[in-house]
């Protein structure tokens, strides 16, 4: 892409050491606009050109990426940063990715309060103060909703959905032939697919609790004029390179990326039914992008000014689909590596999450979804080819 005469937008990316925050980056710095500030509890490195979607032919700019390295539950920090000259003379759109994932949030409660909540409050505080009415796009989870599950309960004569209490024991391991719900009577339950807009969000997790004391924050400085927010909430990404995360669902990801490895993976329960909502990383960057790009008017007219969360899409996948895929693309061998090992603290917080949405809205407003689980899967093994 040549130099043009566009603005020079100034990126705030926290969390740049993690999973989204390179790739963002990556794709922000192959377009000449874009001056990257990124920022972690370590020094984030600038991201390599391989990281982009783009060919290795294309422009690429590192030269216009800063790091800095620091504690976002700091208040000198904070104030540090959002006047960093890198930021100046002003922002134009935080991205918020950091965080203590699902299952570290559960062991350290007070930690998770300090960094999925308390940092989100200073640092939103801290941008309205220097860098009034930044767009800030933060990274929240679908750990946010949880039982009772919308279900449906179908009869030889009807057919009803409720939003009725959780079953107590999801899944019938190998041989069910969905990942929650329970035989009773004379009918089946089964959770059903309903959209975000109609499901008030009752977490059952310390991540999912934190993160949606993130969101009322923001919402609220949106809704006063302060901030421009969009609260992205996140499918679980998958398949992430790199190492196992301290999230429950890592092993969506580490069941493939290890043993294509030659590593082994441990799966925290033996119910090859069990589905998760998952997108790829290259859809959920594609997503942020185009979130980025909506212009204010458009914003406000896709959101209400109190309600400012947009569900990113997924697809329903199912353990056995991964394994099936990561035999087909990487190799029935591969599925030796795999070890199904119960364990009751992982699967209680994985069971608390819902396992599919309706995500009709997302698409309305122009965001993209990942085709199948088998393209997941094959998406992450051709790129270790590439």
């Amino acid at each position: 892409m040549p130099e043009d005469n566009r603005q020079t937008k100034n990126i705030l990316i926290t969390g740049a050491g993690g999973l989204l925050g390179p790739l963002l980056a990556a794709r922000l710095l192959s377009d000449p606009q874009y001056r990257v500030l990124l920022t972690d509890v370590v020094e984030p490195a600038v991201p390599q050109r391989g990281t982009a979607a783009s060919s290795p032919s294309s422009p690429y700019y590192p030269e216009h990426a800063t790091t800095v390295r620091g504690d976002l539950t700091s208040p000198e920090f904070v104030g540090a940063l959002v006047a960093h000259p890198a930021a100046q003379p002003r922002l134009h759109a935080a991205f918020l990715f950091h965080g203590v994932m699902s299952a570290a949030a559960e062991a350290d409660p007070a930690l998770s309060l300090r960094v999925n909540f308390d940092s989100v409050r200073l640092l939103a505080d801290a941008l309205r103060a220097r860098h009034p009415g930044v767009r800030v796009i933060y990274a929240s989870s679908l750990a946010v909703f949880g039982p009772p599950f919308p279900t449906t309960t179908t009869t030889t004569t009807t057919t009803t959905t409720t939003a009725a209490t959780a079953p107590t024991t999801d899944g019938g391991g190998d041989n069910s032939d969905s990942g929650s719900g329970s035989n009773s009577g004379d009918g089946a339950v089964r959770r059903v697919k309903v959209p975000p807009s109609a499901w008030p969000p009752t977490p059952q997790s310390t991540y999912g609790a934190h993160k949606l004391m993130a969101e009322v924050y923001l919402n609220e400085a949106h809704r006063r004029g302060w901030l421009d927010v969009v609260i992205a909430r996140l499918p679980t990404v998958s398949v992430r390179p790199g190492k196992p995360t301290g999230a429950a669902s890592s092993f969506l990801s580490d069941m493939i990326r290890e043993p294509m490895a030659g590593r082994e993976c441990v799966v925290p329960l033996r119910d090859r039914c069990f589905r998760a909502f998952l997108a790829s990383p290259a859809t959920v960057v594609e997503n942020l992008v185009r979130v980025l790009s909506w212009d204010g008017r458009r914003a406000l007219a896709l959101l209400p000014p109190h309600a400012r969360q947009v569900l990113f899409p997924g697809i329903a996948v199912s353990i056995r689909e991964l394994r099936d895929a990561l035999a087909r693309h990487g190799g029935e061998d591969k599925l030796r590596l795999i070890r199904e090992v119960e364990d009751e603290g992982l699967e209680r917080i994985l069971r608390s999450w819902a396992e599919d949405f309706d995500i009709d809205e997302s698409l309305r407003l122009g965001l993209a979804v990942d085709e199948s689980a088998d393209a997941l899967v094959r998406q992450y093994v051709e790129s270790l080819r590439a």
